[in-house]
């Protein structure tokens, strides 16, 4: 058992300290603004079950356009009239909790720190990024084994996230989704191909939501106009700004004033993409050398994401974290813990754009140098 001792890790006692906490630097749950029951948002979240043969499931499906030209003239009809064809695909659900313990009531007493705030603050900050962190994951199709930064996760029997029952769900970006910028064009999607030279440009904005388009991704609508959204990491972003060509387009005709909370901190480009930067992006960085990206596995890269609508399924069967406060060893110690039952995919679809393949929906990946 791992208790909290926040007492005795004052170094000197007899000093006044004050009672609040010096917080490090947080990212609030970056999805939320993302984040809708309806199939025009990039996260679609799944509150209600849909009954089944084998019960109630977490369900998410798509019913596809109409491919026939019509009847033409007065010929009949009947007959010929076209059906509908829907996929269904399921989001496996599963619960995960967390929680701390206080060292016991000798220690809250000498403790300046309110044991309750603070375990408080940081388990709701431990959801807001575990969900986070996996919802990234899920939409990179990387496995959970991994942080976003490329290291391997270090964990116990009980706790492995890769355990998780959508865990095994989660699968790699699909031909017609993954694609790297090699400097001056789209590639096929390839991390043993990154080199140094896949700096991001404007020119891969322009072609990049071109090929998103032909693909059949769903643009978000806003206002009545549409929009993608391009999800990077910050120093992605710093490249981007050294392009003169992407200066140029921000300057000349970049959209100010957007009322929409997914405008909030982000840039938006002439073509539409609202562009968001995130440091939990994936990326290499933490990878041994050797794991990385490149011909010899030494090349820290990073994995973009170019969305649209139903780009990720989040199926949140409690609509709220669950707390639990209590008492152990005769009342002496605390304890306060936080679970969430929920389920994450990234919905995979036949796409007719793709010679009728099965492709990721509503997302494309792109892979770069970091």
């Amino acid at each position: 058992m791992a208790y909290t001792p926040l007492g005795a890790q004052q170094p000197q006692q007899q000093r006044a300290w004050v009672k609040e906490s010096i917080r490090v630097f947080r990212e609030n749950f970056f999805f939320n603004k993302f984040t809708g029951k309806g199939d025009n948002s990039i996260v679609q979240m799944v509150t209600e079950l849909k009954r089944t043969e084998k019960g109630d499931r977490a369900m998410i499906g798509l019913v596809q356009e109409m491919r026939g030209s019509g009847i033409v003239g007065d010929n009949d009809i009947a007959g010929r009239r076209e059906s509908l064809e829907s996929d269904w695909v399921e989001i496996h659900t599963d619960q995960l909790r967390n929680g701390v313990t206080s060292k016991g009531r000798v220690d809250d007493q000498r403790s300046v720190f309110d044991f309750r705030t603070e375990a408080r603050d940081k388990l709701a900050y431990w959801r807001a990024k575990t969900a986070e962190d996996l919802m990234i994951l899920t939409a990179s199709g990387i496995s959970y084994q991994y942080n976003t930064d490329g290291s391997v996760r270090s964990v116990g029997a009980q706790d492995d996230p890769h355990s998780l029952e959508f865990a095994a769900d989660v699968t790699a970006p699909t031909s017609g989704r993954h694609f790297a910028f090699d400097g001056s064009s789209l590639v096929g999607g390839d991390t043993t191909a990154v080199t140094t030279g896949f700096v991001p440009k404007y020119g891969m904005i322009v072609d990049a939501m071109a090929e998103a388009r032909t693909r059949g991704i769903k643009p978000l609508n806003l206002g009545g106009k549409e929009h993608m959204v391009y999800l990077c990491h910050p120093k992605t972003f710093a490249r981007l700004k050294k392009d003169a060509d992407f200066r140029d387009a921000i300057v000349t005709g970049g959209v100010r004033g957007e009322q929409n909370p997914i405008f909030t901190g982000a840039t938006v480009t002439m073509d539409g993409l609202i562009i968001h930067t995130n440091t939990r992006v994936f990326n290499t960085a933490g990878a041994a050398s050797g794991s990385k990206w490149g011909a010899d596995g030494t090349v820290d890269g990073t994995r973009s994401l170019l969305m649209g609508c139903q780009a990720i399924g989040y199926a949140d069967l409690w609509g709220s974290a669950q707390w639990y406060e209590g008492k152990e060893d005769d009342d002496a110690k605390n304890v306060i813990s936080i679970a969430m039952y929920f389920g994450l995919l990234k919905p995979r679809f036949a796409s007719r754009f793709d010679n009728d393949t099965v492709q990721d929906f509503g997302v494309m990946a792109l892979d770069l140098t970091l």
